[in-house]
């Protein structure tokens, strides 16, 4: 059975996943969706393009719809396409309040469509090791991460128009976040954040720069931090540790990394495994995919969820967990005062 997609919203993510539905046989792209008039590379220009995602759901009747367009309509788009009877891959984040990511989970369930989240992280090998290395260490866990971009040009405006909707501590976040929940698995009790917003540029109400402490029950405590913008150091930028009582493991970036290539968000060096009393090992894990061939194993998975009637439910319910404890930060900021969850 091939399946056919339908791709809502164009921009870095839409584009990327477009071309693996393109090269990929599982899939036939039967059409694309863009509010605003779009440069696509030449292997999607064939493809009918529509303003207009409600007519072309209605249209076109997809077996599965991607949805990579603002935050902000990601619920609403999830749950019309399931209630047409398609399935879902939507980017992250699922939602802009739990109660919608709710809305999606509990329309998954009702609907039996399958909905996968776009956390990209899952289907990365260094990732994927780093996870397992720091689970055999054994917790409590300190979590050591962030991700800030020194953004001009093009992508300052790109996070500008995220930030109409989300803060950057939500939009990149969740990725983060949903690591620390799957090498822990104790349960978060407490958020305590702090943000500041150093461009004019931007809503009154925005911040461009933002960090969160989540406790949890177990004793873990993660820190993130993430800020967007012209005036952000590209000077420690990508910190990636993982510490517990036994050792820690660590990511390092390729020595001429940028914080602003979307191939630094994933791309690794070295994974460094420390011990406590045992020699420090440096695995190589420079040949590994890049931004795009990551794309093309996520909507493999995608494919396999469909055809193979995987069990989503634990996928779904940790996407929900992992916003959560993000807008609990950002409403740490907003407010002043450690949420409780």
């Amino acid at each position: 059975m091939t399946i056919r997609v339908l791709v809502a919203g164009l921009g870095n993510m839409g584009r990327s996943h477009a071309l693996a539905y393109h090269k990929d046989p599982a899939f036939q792209i039967v059409g694309l969706v863009n509010r605003s008039a779009v440069d696509l590379p030449a292997e999607l220009r064939a493809y009918p393009l529509s303003a207009d995602y409600a007519e072309a759901l209605a249209r076109l009747k997809p077996d599965l719809v991607c949805i990579a367009t603002y935050s902000d309509s990601h619920a609403d788009y999830a749950v019309s396409a399931m209630e047409a009877g398609a399935h879902v891959f939507v980017e992250k984040p699922l939602a802009t309040t739990v109660a919608d990511a709710k809305r999606v989970a509990e329309c998954a369930a009702r609907t039996g469509r399958k909905v996968v989240v776009g956390y990209i992280l899952r289907h990365h090998p260094s990732w994927q090791r780093l996870i397992a290395e720091a689970r055999a260490l054994g917790g409590p866990y300190v979590f050591r991460l962030n991700l800030n971009q020194q953004s001009t040009g093009a992508t300052w405006e790109v996070h500008k128009a995220l930030m109409q909707t989300t803060s950057p501590i939500v939009d990149c976040g969740v990725h983060y976040v949903d690591v620390m929940c799957q090498i822990t698995d104790a349960k978060p009790v407490e958020v305590r954040g702090m943000g500041l917003r150093l461009s004019h540029e931007i809503a009154p109400d925005m911040y461009n720069y933002g960090h969160f402490q989540v406790l949890f029950d177990d004793g873990s405590l993660g820190w993130y931090e993430a800020g967007w913008g012209p005036m952000m150091s590209d000077t420690a930028f990508f910190v990636k540790d993982v510490v517990s009582p036994k050792g820690a493991v660590s990511i390092r970036m390729p020595d001429d990394a940028r914080s602003d290539d979307i191939d630094t968000h994933t791309k690794t060096a070295k994974l460094r495994i420390h011990r406590v009393g045992q020699t420090t090992q440096n695995l190589d894990m420079t040949d590994e995919p890049d931004h795009q061939a990551l794309c093309d194993r996520e909507q493999a998975f995608v494919a396999r969820a469909i055809k193979e009637n995987l069990d989503l439910g634990r996928h779904l319910q940790d996407a929900v967990q992992s916003l959560a404890i993000c807008l609990a930060a950002d409403e740490s900021v907003r407010h002043g005062h450690p949420v409780k969850l």
